[in-house]
């Protein structure tokens, strides 16, 4: 069934959502999503995940556990609005120098206008470009972080081993993800919330509910926790890892370039 999650092996290439479409197209046609819902995104997180995302990405930058001490560099990637970066700065005690990058210029205007406004924008790099393709030399960063972001990076192997290529040895990589809810009852509640409420709350806030179904539609596409864990490992990092949150909702995963 075209509903079913993509193993290790791949899949998401070709997967808008439960469409399939040709090699190359997924691309554009996330950009054009993430440009429609740019200024309502981060009000849109937290009705479809009722404010949790903020307590999982919390989780999150501490897992990472940011240095304090000068120097320390992070890569948030798709991270456009800046949600991830302000915390590793903030946690850093604003030693941290943190680039986000993100391939949708529209998220990152969202993401340097709310940076400015929090008065860290000297801690702050905001880069245009490709997860696939990252424009850094090898081993410049000491962590790497995307939050729910990879599941729209049709290469997503491609972007794994690019996490691995710019880390320094020794660095650190997290991936926060919406990933397959293991307990009984929630699963279920959790997908008649998901097909049904969102989009239509997605369109009484935006008036477009298109982008959420194809964002609750990539989701329910994207490999599980053992698989996703298994493509990591794939890329080079050991010691792969990760937590649950909110019965399998959201997965953080967590490797290490040594």
């Amino acid at each position: 069934m075209s509903e079913q999650r993509t193993t290790a092996g791949g899949g998401m290439e070709t997967a808008y959502g439960f469409r399939q479409v040709g090699e190359g197209e997924k691309q554009d046609l996330v950009n054009t999503v993430f440009h429609r819902v740019a200024e309502r995104y981060d009000t849109m997180n937290d009705l479809m995940s009722g404010g949790l995302h903020r307590l999982w990405k919390d989780a999150m930058v501490a897992w990472l556990a940011p240095s304090k001490r000068p120097g320390y560099r992070a890569l948030d990637v798709a991270g456009g609005t800046g949600d991830i970066a302000f915390r590793i700065v903030d946690a850093s005690r604003g030693h941290a120098d943190v680039t986000v990058l993100d391939i949708n210029g529209s998220m990152l205007e969202v993401g340097r206008a709310r940076g400015e406004k929090r008065g860290i924008a000297d801690r702050l790099t905001f880069v245009e470009a490709n997860a696939e393709e990252l424009p850094f030399e090898d081993n410049s960063f000491d962590a790497y972080t995307i939050a729910f972001g990879i599941r729209n990076v049709p290469r997503i192997d491609t972007a794994l081993s690019e996490a691995f290529r710019v880390l320094k040895p020794g660095g650190r990589f997290l991936c926060l993800e919406f990933s397959e809810v293991d307990m009984p009852l929630l699963d279920k509640v959790y997908e008649a919330w998901s097909f049904h409420a969102i989009p239509r709350i997605g369109k009484a806030v935006t008036g477009d509910d298109e982008p959420y179904r194809y964002l609750v539609e990539s989701i329910r596409k994207f490999p599980n926790q053992e698989n996703f864990a298994a493509m990591i490992t794939s890329a080079g990092f050991s010691r792969a890892t990760w937590r649950d949150y909110s019965g399998g909702i959201a997965a953080l995963h967590s490797g290490w370039k040594i």
